[in-house]
């Protein structure tokens, strides 16, 4: 071990391999950067909009289902938990707890996509839907709302997607032992990109539910 930042670990095969943690983090630190830039951009139109169309907004938002969106908070939150105590876990070199506290992750995060796609598919049914009659028909702040709503949670899904299939490696390398108690930065990687999914949720559901 060469300092507390790189670390060689000797192989049979090759000479050593080399591993920067710091930097891994970094990376990941500058890639979770990026998105709160994308993220923020939409908030701020968001804003514009809000202050522009401030009673349509208001309308609009009880179209939305506020128990469903309580309901996907408390899940998020709690996946956030889990993917915590499964880093938690790791580190204390108990890899069962680790593996069954992962896969409640990606299980809360499974929770939460089919819980939007009945919520979706409500709307739909509803005829509230970009392009729709109904939606068209509806005054020019109700449509800018409906709008936003489907953008900004839908690129929020697409997010949990990826992290989905993101845990689900991260358990397989987990259960193989690629991730070790001594090497689990993809673990807390994959965890911090999570955290970010879960925080972007904490204020996507006040601007969108709570208005009304």
């Amino acid at each position: 071990m060469s300092n507390n930042h790189e670390i060689v670990v000797p192989t049979e095969t090759h000479g050593h391999v080399h591993r920067d943690d710091v930097g891994a983090r970094m990376g990941m630190w500058l890639f979770l950067f990026t998105e709160l830039l994308l993220f923020g951009g939409m908030f701020l139109i968001y804003g514009v909009y809000r202050f522009q169309y401030s009673e349509e907004f208001h309308f609009a938002a009880m179209e939305l289902n506020t128990g469903i969106g309580t309901l996907n908070t408390i899940v998020l939150l709690t996946s956030s938990l889990t993917v915590a105590l499964s880093i938690s876990a790791l580190q204390k070199k108990n890899k069962f707890l680790s593996v069954v506290f992962l896969s409640l992750t990606i299980v809360f995060a499974l929770a939460f996509m089919v819980n939007k796609f009945f919520e979706w598919s409500a709307k739909f049914s509803h005829g509230i839907y970009p392009g729709s009659e109904d939606l068209i028909n509806k005054s020019n702040g109700e449509v800018v709302f409906f709008g936003l709503y489907y953008v900004m949670t839908g690129i929020h899904g697409l997010h949990i997607v990826i992290g989905v299939i993101l845990l689900s490696f991260i358990l397989v390398f987990l259960i193989r032992d690629k991730i070790t108690p001594d090497n689990f930065v993809k673990l807390e990687n994959a965890g911090l990109y999570w955290h970010l999914v879960d925080l972007i949720w904490i204020f996507l559901f006040p601007l969108f539910y709570l208005i009304q």
